[in-house]
């Protein structure tokens, strides 16, 4: 039986629109914060869905981030349909700027205190079923919109083998059955180990060396005293790198996948994802195959939603992919801003997490007046802190332009205006 689709693209400009017809069963929000194991946390993963987000307190994702700057980037783009549960409310100016610039109307915005949130949402009637990007510990099973047993299998890096699809060969170990000293490397370098359920690039290391090797071994032993990790692979690493792209769809409660969009990633040394570009007339064509395989295989485990694919393509034509986020990933917001975009004629655009300005954001929105109107730079987070007792604020933001070039014009124009990153 053939398992090719006909796609289509997504034409729509939310989430809302994105999940309409496969919430129609009930009453549903979503939740758009990660779990989290930091000590600020009054409902820490550390029980069955663990999350490696960090082995010890200076190295855990910040709260700015968990509960402001990551939800805020969903939320940009949420709509108005499906209420967004949020443990912060982003700021006045904001919200204004997206009133105006995406024409939602963001009162759809449902806000708890993070020390009482998941103890409100069990005993709540107000939502039958709450959508996640990864499950919870403490939120009932029956909350949850995906079961939680099974999404936490999909994300989990060693299912990626049942997929149906091309991947880095790789062993894995069960930690509870086996020490670390056990784990078995390969002789020639350079090679990756990877931990299960790793956060944003967290747990994924490198191995050039022995000196790489023996820190993943302490990072790893870190994690296991904490008791935050069960699995760890051993995978082949792609050699002749020519192509890193982040392949998004959303999957429907029939199987069928709707495109978002591909993104080339922009990644650190160490593996750390910072941003992406696309090209919004792409057709997706060549990674519509491994779509399809994906789109069915996890409809048949019950999933409806988001899906971001790491994909890594060689010199030699082979595409592998490294890494299935059975959730909304940190560029999707680039993807569904396409119709807005592309109504400004923009065909390339690039995402970054990385910028700051040296002032307030009501200060930078002045600054950056032109930018902003003619969708130059497209603001999805942004946050305010005080840094050597100066007045800062990081923002997530997009620079687009018609051509490539003209994109990277821009982002000259806007250094020299002041946009760090």
């Amino acid at each position: 039986m053939s398992i090719e689709q006909d796609f289509k693209l997504f034409s729509g400009n939310s989430f809302s629109e994105l999940f309409a017809n496969d919430i129609q069963d009930g009453k549903y929000g979503y939740y758009v914060s990660y779990p989290s194991t930091a000590g600020w946390s009054h409902f820490p993963n550390n029980q069955k869905y663990l999350i490696q987000d960090g082995n010890s307190e200076e190295s855990k994702v910040p709260y700015n981030k968990t509960a402001q700057m990551e939800p805020w980037r969903v939320l940009s783009v949420m709509g108005d349909d499906i209420p967004a549960i949020l443990m912060e409310k982003p700021s006045d100016p904001l919200l204004t700027y997206w009133r105006e610039h995406f024409g939602f109307k963001y009162d759809n915005l449902d806000v708890y205190p993070h020390q009482n949130i998941f103890n409100e949402l069990n005993e709540s009637d107000k939502y039958d079923k709450i959508l996640s990007l990864f499950p919870f510990d403490h939120l009932k099973k029956e909350k949850h919109a995906i079961d939680p047993d099974e999404h936490y299998r999909l994300l989990s890096k060693v299912t990626l083998a049942e997929m149906g699809v091309h991947y880095p060969k790789f062993t894995h170990y069960d930690l509870t059955q086996v020490d670390i000293s056990q784990v078995k490397v390969p002789d020639e370098y350079p090679f990756l180990v990877k931990v299960s359920h790793g956060l944003a690039g967290e747990g994924t290391y490198i191995i050039r060396n022995q000196e790489d090797l023996d820190f993943c071994s302490i990072d790893i032993r870190q994690y296991i005293k904490a008791g935050l990790v069960r699995t760890v692979l051993v995978s082949e690493f792609v050699l002749n790198e020519v192509g890193n792209y982040c392949v998004q769809f959303y999957v429907d409660r029939e199987g069928k996948a709707t495109l978002l969009g591909a993104t080339n990633q922009m990644v650190t040394e160490d593996g750390e994802m910072i941003g992406g570009v696309i090209r919004y007339s792409d057709t997706m064509e060549k990674f519509q195959h491994k779509i399809a395989v994906l789109s069915r295989f996890l409809h048949k485990h019950g999933y409806f939603g988001v899906v971001g694919v790491d994909v890594l393509e060689n010199a030699e034509g082979e595409m592998f992919v490294i890494d299935a986020n059975i959730r909304i990933n940190g560029s999707t917001p680039l993807c569904v801003l396409r119709r807005n975009l592309q109504q400004e004629k923009k065909e390339y655009a690039k995402f970054s997490t990385g910028y700051s300005v040296d002032c307030s954001l009501d200060e930078a929105m002045v600054r950056l007046h032109r930018d902003l109107e003619h969708k130059d730079f497209v603001i999805v987070s942004a946050n305010e802190y005080i840094e050597d007792k100066k007045l800062k604020t990081h923002i997530y933001g997009i620079i687009a332009g018609e051509t490539l070039d003209q994109m990277f014009a821009i982002e000259n124009r806007l250094r020299m205006l002041g946009v760090h990153g």
